[in-house]
């Protein structure tokens, strides 16, 4: 009887695995179809990159290496003690795997976790460094398209087609702001959804026939560890999550004056963030073909002309999308070089 009672935990888990992972590429792969006309004229405008001067292109890649470096100092405020070196190849697999993967964003939060924690980062710091970082930096992005509707307000009208990602962007972060202070500030709020959050987590263990937990008390202890992981460095982080999402602009802006294109830079702000958040869409690797055709779409309304903002889109999803897969991938090996393979990597607990 005990053999027969024990026999479904070990096929459970994996068959959900694997019916989780073809729901992924079935939806993916159904997404990456219907933005396929969008990503073949992408590629048919690529010849055209050859026109634009090599300086341009240098900037575009300083600018972008500036975003990335200002995610390795986020991850280093939040987790004091470790070095440029994990900072920078957990970030950079962690990205790579996030791009490479359908739904990517888990794969790419495990990666980014292990990493932290198999180089010496406690994992209650690794996982309360994370979410501190996660909700900065989602917080930061949030807020953009509010920026562009004040600088659009002082400037120039907001084209119609642009009013309802500026007006879905503003209550996006004013909601995300409103929750984030009471999570921080109030227990109580925190016990009711923990009451809700408990009860899934048992039925998830029913189902699955695993050994989870999750209790109010267990997500008070995590928010805990969340604020203290910034403690008095919040401005810190503040300010190099701020630096991260302006050196990303930054490097679309120039994409399109290498490309010939006269932006409005609040319009190109409010196109940037509405691409920005279909990128967190965990359908497509990476959001590829949702932001290519999003942000392409946008800047055609924003005023610049299609072919303009094609080539732009391309340029800019060059340095901000492949390149780094191929700089994760190196990462990747250094990093297993030194603190060993991902097998060998702690558990998630």
């Amino acid at each position: 009887m005990a053999e027969t009672t024990q026999e479904p935990k070990g096929k459970a888990a994996p068959w959900g695995k694997l019916a989780l992972r073809a729901l992924f590429l079935l939806v993916g792969g159904v997404s990456l179809y219907l933005f396929l006309p969008t990503l073949l004229n992408l590629f048919e405008v690529a010849p055209q990159l050859e026109h634009v001067k090599w300086r341009w292109f240098f900037l575009m890649g300083a600018l972008m290496t500036g975003a990335f470096a200002s995610q390795w100092a986020l991850t280093r405020i939040a987790a004091p003690g470790i070095s440029w070196f994990v900072a920078s190849t957990s970030q950079l697999t962690s990205n790579a795997a996030v791009k490479l993967i359908p739904g990517g964003v888990v794969a790419g939060g495990a990666f980014y976790f292990r990493m932290l924690a198999v180089s010496g980062v406690p994992m209650g710091t690794a996982l309360a460094a994370l979410a501190a970082i996660g909700i900065l930096s989602n917080l930061v992005l949030l807020a953009l398209p509010a920026v562009a509707v004040v600088i659009a307000l002082v400037s120039a009208p907001i084209p119609d087609g642009m009013l309802p990602v500026a007006i879905a962007g503003t209550i996006l972060f004013l909601a995300m702001f409103t929750v984030t202070v009471i999570v921080v500030r109030y227990d109580r709020p925190l016990y009711w959804v923990g009451w809700v959050v408990q009860r899934v987590v048992a039925w998830a263990a029913r189902i699955f026939k695993k050994d989870w937990s999750l209790t109010a008390e267990d997500i008070i202890a995590r928010r805990d560890e969340v604020v203290a992981s910034l403690g008095k460095r919040w401005h810190r982080a503040l300010g190099v999550a701020v630096a991260n999402w302006l050196l990303d602009y930054a490097t679309l802006v120039v994409a399109l004056i290498a490309v010939g294109a006269d932006p409005r830079p609040s319009l190109v702000l409010l196109a940037f963030a509405g691409a920005a958040v279909l990128g967190m869409i965990p359908i497509t690797p990476g959001g590829l073909g949702f932001v290519e055709a999003g942000l392409t779409g946008m800047l055609t309304i924003a005023g610049i002309p299609a072919g303009d903002a094609l080539l732009a889109t391309l340029a800019y999803r060059l340095f901000q999308f492949w390149l780094p897969i191929p700089a994760g991938l190196v990462a990747y090996f250094l990093f297993r070089r030194k603190y060993g393979r991902p097998s060998e990597l702690p558990a998630v607990s």
